[in-house]
């Protein structure tokens, strides 16, 4: 077998292979193949969400009680989330030169890393290292975030937005389980003289140990190494038929540069379009959520009801993506994101007039998750389709770049906003962000269409 054997050079391809090449597999064990990448990035992702999920479940009772303060609190998560922008793009350097497996094993290890100086930051009281661990452990983020790309990479071009969304679900599983688990790590470090907040972390970093391993030791062949392959030898995953992008693939290994990356990205409206949907969608999402907790309890909401409404957003984020796949795929990549845009607007006019109506605003959030939904796995898939397999990873680091920045920066300012305007201002403001995408939209669709119609 060609393709799937586990006799691998460094970069994942054939014994005496250049670095960042692979073997061209057959039809056959390209469908094993398919399979089986599917497999490893489901189980490493629900792995990550956990971790993920875990760790920030507590993440700003412990910045509290490390700073001694609440106004600080807010800056631990601001600053995993930053973390998770700044990594984004070595990290896409990293997987252009070496492949997906290389790029997300440092992802995890980075975390795990993050995970640690964070207890150490708990336990010696020093905020600023506290800050550090943080975004070092946002890589963990910037990992999950990756694999819906690795998704795609041997996905057939009919199917990628499937292939994407069945990896974004998959973080269903750990986005639920990680906060229920918070309180028994917290426990589980009382005879340590680690502060049970700091609990979390230390089974988040050891989450991300276990999720690393897995893919050193399964993801190979490399996705993205053997999609190149692929493209070199004429097909476009495999498909049998050389495509466009197939065929612009065959560039030189400078392609692969995240300066040859944004010239693709200025160079095709599609893909401007895909990335303004991506970043919308997630800081729109991002601003609103962060500040509707404070919005519930200022109306009088418990902190059971504020966990309630939370959780029906997360479930709008990740437990409906199957079906925002397969529209992506049976409808194309516009539609979809188009129904993102709807879906976010009519999120941010139910939550930000329910003036304390608890369900109107338990309706919105529910709706702020399916606008995220359709909004990131249609311009995840639009964005892969529209640029050549060369450019595909450094293009994928820009985009997780600049959601990630946008969304800090969104989350940043949530609070400013509804302090000096009120929670209303604040989704209207959300609710504008939505605009270039909607231009976006109208721009590409007075275009003519694509050769596959999506």
């Amino acid at each position: 077998m060609t393709g799937t054997s586990d006799t691998t050079g460094a970069a994942g391809g054939p014994p005496g292979a250049p670095r960042g090449t692979a073997a061209v597999p057959s039809g056959s064990e390209l469908a094993a193949l398919r399979r089986r990448t599917s497999a490893v990035l489901v189980a490493t992702q629900v792995l990550g969400g956990l971790g993920v999920a875990t760790g920030i479940a507590l993440a700003a009772v412990l910045a509290q009680e490390v700073s001694g303060s609440e106004g600080p609190a807010g800056l631990a998560v601001t600053s995993s989330v930053l973390g998770t922008a700044v990594l984004s793009l070595p990290l896409a350097v990293l997987m252009a030169a070496r492949g997906r497996r290389a790029g997300l094993c440092l992802a995890y290890l980075i975390g795990a890393a993050g995970g640690g100086v964070v207890v150490l930051a708990a336990v010696a009281g020093s905020f600023p290292l506290l800050l550090f661990g943080m975004a070092a452990f946002g890589a963990g983020s910037s990992a999950n975030l990756q694999a819906r790309f690795a998704a795609a990479d041997l996905a057939e071009p009919a199917r990628r937005g499937r292939a994407i969304s069945t990896v974004v679900w998959a973080t269903t599983v750990g986005a639920v389980l990680g906060p229920n688990i918070a309180a028994p790590a917290g426990r589980s470090v009382s005879g340590l003289g680690i502060p049970a907040t700091a609990g979390p972390f230390l089974w988040g970093g050891a989450i991300f140990l276990l999720a690393a391993a897995l893919v050193f030791a399964l993801l190979r062949p490399d996705p993205l190494l053997t999609a190149r392959a692929l493209a070199e030898a004429g097909t476009e995953a495999g498909t049998g038929a050389e495509t466009k992008a197939g065929a612009e693939a065959r560039t030189p290994a400078e392609g692969r540069s995240l300066r040859a990356g944004l010239a693709v990205v200025a160079a095709s409206p599609r893909a401007r379009l895909a990335l303004a949907a991506v970043t919308c969608a997630h800081s729109a999402m991002v601003s609103i959520m962060v500040m509707t907790p404070v919005d519930l309890g200022h109306h009088g909401a418990d902190i059971e009801l504020i966990g309630l409404v939370i959780s029906g957003h997360i479930a709008g984020m990740y437990a409906f993506s199957p079906l925002m796949g397969r529209l992506c795929d049976r409808l194309g990549r516009i539609p979809v994101i188009s129904l993102g845009v709807a879906l976010t607007a009519c999120a941010a006019l139910l939550a930000g007039t329910a003036d304390g109506d608890h369900v109107r605003s338990a309706a919105g959030l529910f709706l702020l998750g399916l606008g995220w939904s359709a909004g990131l796995i249609g311009g995840s898939t639009l964005l892969t389709d529209s640029v050549p397999q060369e450019a595909r990873a450094a293009v994928q680091g820009l985009s997780d770049l600049t959601m990630n920045a946008a969304a800090g920066a969104g989350g940043a300012l949530a609070g400013l906003v509804v302090a000096q305007a009120g929670y209303g201002w604040l989704n209207a403001m959300g609710a504008a962000l939505l605009l270039p995408v909607a231009a976006f939209v109208l721009l590409v669709r007075g275009r003519r269409p694509a050769p596959d119609g999506r």
